[in-house]
């Protein structure tokens, strides 16, 4: 009676290291993908969106540029947009392309002066303000610069809804 309670015993906590083994194996890359943009933030990188007299003044224009957090085998997920708007002689505005509501790509309605989401029927001013709809935050903005007659903008990562 003595042996088996020994191998009970063993063959018990045998079973509670396996299974402590088996849950590392699974929680440790689940952990590193939530922290990793933590430990290694996506870069911010100048991406050349057009030259200056591609854009006319009080124009809105969706421009693709490659997210800089993509990983080398995203593909044609990496390409994203953003919308780029030239105000004045040098001036321009950039906004993330992302609805701040659930993510869905938001379309420009020059007519009405009015960024649009089909998903939710979200509404942005041009300036992108929350005009209407569910959305609970302006649309993300980029930072734009004019260099030697190049419109870049500053890439960074993709903007999480709420």
């Amino acid at each position: 009676m003595d042996e088996t309670a020994t191998r009970r015993r063993f063959l018990g906590r045998l079973s509670l290291a396996l299974s402590g083994l088996a849950g590392a194996v699974v929680a440790v890359p689940i952990l590193a993908y939530l922290l990793s943009p933590l430990i290694h933030p996506a870069p911010r990188l100048w991406r050349d969106v057009g030259r200056l007299d591609d854009f006319k003044i009080g124009e809105t224009r969706e421009v693709a540029i490659y997210d800089p957090s993509s990983l080398p085998w995203a593909g044609q997920t990496a390409l994203t947009a953003v919308w780029v708007r030239r105000l004045g002689e040098d001036a321009f505005t950039a906004f993330a392309v992302n609805c701040t509501h659930l993510g869905c790509p938001v379309n420009w309605q020059a007519g009405a002066g009015l960024f649009l989401c089909p998903c939710h029927g979200g509404v942005y001013y041009a300036d992108g303000r929350v005009a209407g709809g569910p959305p609970p935050k302006p649309l993300p903005r980029y930072t734009v610069r004019v260099q030697n007659g190049i419109v870049q903008v500053q890439t960074q990562p993709l903007p999480i809804v709420s």
